[in-house]
């Protein structure tokens, strides 16, 4: 039997409802067209129409008009979870944000001769006294530095990587490609597993404009395998007169008691010429890319045309600002991914029994997590979970997503877990209510 569309309600009459004139008109007709064009689909499956078409027009109207971007609590354990936001900033940076979003700032103004100053103007001087870098540079993302440095330096020549290095992190961002868009050429040397420095020796040329190390990011290469020494790149480089730049990933200043991670400052006094690294791994801070190291290089940098398409806005200006002077203050370690990074078992265990006890038929076991964001590879961390056993894991993990506040958690040995590592101080009790909630909509009880 041919179904009856004559029965689908006209979008110009929906529109028209009084129970709708609260909201956006734009948003409103853009619900109705979209409901009736459902309810068709439904009618040709054979299926009834709802009694309350209004109702649906105006749920989805609130959803669309609705902010995408929303806080969510991370319960997964990884502290840099790159679809999570990665790191979340200290109270420093959130304070400095705020004040600068809410009026005008002297983004390019110098104060005290009232003439335009430079942008980076605040981010420079610590990030060299940090560093022990002559100069630096910060550009929206760790992608968009290397990409800079490539672009500046050896556009129309060669870079030398070792093949053990060309990695590809996410996103597409694939060394071999990022030189290319760079407009060098790149220069393979070594084989996958095993590079000398001697393979660099051998392949330069008057046309070599870098070499260029890579932080391995997302693995490990582990057994019969050989890495280019720094301090022997380094030579050469001295030796032939050609800069060496590392791309060093995730930015850590400070030591962590763990993992083999190294530090901007130490990368920088081993003699590189050039640093690469990212505002907002371990570094704590804002999105944003930094280059930091011999100041000829640098400037040249700095003059590049590309330059100003990949420079901060101000908001991440005053975020950076204030991470980087909280190192400077001494309170790196009260920055919230290192106090992540640094929990104690111990407190960990503690967090997850408190909120087992008001989750029943949870079990609180050990477990570990990654680091994410391409920091620590194949080195994760052990920690305590809340394991909440019995319930389908896709239909958990999506029930607690949908939320009033998302709840991000992980599924590992046939259970949904909450890892407490990532939730923020003063989360708990939000977590505890919106995981109830969560079973008890499965069971059907709620």
């Amino acid at each position: 039997m041919k179904p009856d569309l004559s029965r689908l309600p006209a979008v110009g009459r929906l529109v028209q409802d009084a129970r709708l004139a609260d909201l956006p008109a734009p948003l409103v007709v853009e619900a109705a067209r979209a409901v009736v064009a459902d309810l068709r689909g439904r009618l040709l499956a054979g299926e009834p129409l709802p009694d309350d078409v209004v109702a649906q027009v105006r749920a989805r109207a609130e959803a669309r008009g609705a902010l995408r971007l929303r806080r969510v609590i991370n319960a997964t354990g990884v502290v840099l979870h790159t679809n999570l936001g990665r790191a979340p900033l200290g109270a420093r940076a959130a304070a400095a944000v705020a004040a600068v979003a809410q009026g005008y700032s002297n983004a390019e103004l110098d104060l005290e001769t009232g003439l335009r100053g430079g942008r980076l103007a605040g981010v420079v001087g610590p990030l060299r006294a940090l560093t022990g870098a002559e100069a630096a540079i910060a550009v929206n993302n760790g992608a968009a530095a290397v990409l800079l440095a490539l672009t500046a330096l050896a556009a129309g020549r060669e870079v030398i990587v070792s093949r053990g290095e060309l990695v590809e992190i996410g996103g597409s961002f694939r060394v071999p490609e990022v030189v290319s868009a760079g407009g060098a050429r790149l220069v393979e040397v070594g084989s996958t597993n095993r590079t000398r420095v001697g393979d660099y020796a051998a392949a330069i040329t008057a046309n070599t404009a870098l070499l260029m190390r890579v932080h391995p990011s997302n693995f490990r290469q582990i057994g019969f395998t050989e890495r280019p020494d720094r301090a022997g790149l380094v030579a050469l480089g001295r030796e032939r007169g050609v800069p060496v730049v590392e791309d060093l990933g995730s930015g850590l200043f400070g030591a962590l008691p763990f993992g083999d991670e190294e530090s901007v400052p130490a990368v920088l006094a081993a003699g590189v010429d050039l640093v690469c690294f990212s505002g907002d791994k371990l570094l704590g801070g804002p999105q944003a890319g930094i280059i930091a190291g011999k100041a000829a290089l640098v400037e040249r940098l700095a003059r590049h045309p590309l330059y100003r398409s990949l420079r901060l806005d101000k908001l991440v200006l005053a975020a950076l600002e204030a991470t980087l002077r909280s190192y400077e203050a001494g309170e790196g370690d009260a920055l919230p991914v290192r106090q992540m990074l640094l929990a104690p078992l111990e407190q960990l265990r503690a967090r997850a029994e408190a909120l087992a006890a008001l989750l029943p038929g949870s079990v609180v076991e050990a477990d570990e997590a990654p680091t994410g964001g391409g920091a620590l590879p194949g080195q994760p961390r052990p920690t305590w979970t809340v394991a909440l056993p019995g319930y389908p894991a896709e239909a958990l993990m999506a029930a607690l997503r949908g939320g009033r506040v998302p709840v991000v958690a992980r599924a590992s040995r046939g259970a949904v877990r909450l890892d407490l590592r990532a939730v923020l101080p003063g989360e708990e009790a939000e977590l505890a209510l919106l995981v109830a909630r969560a079973l008890a909509g499965l069971r059907g009880d709620g």
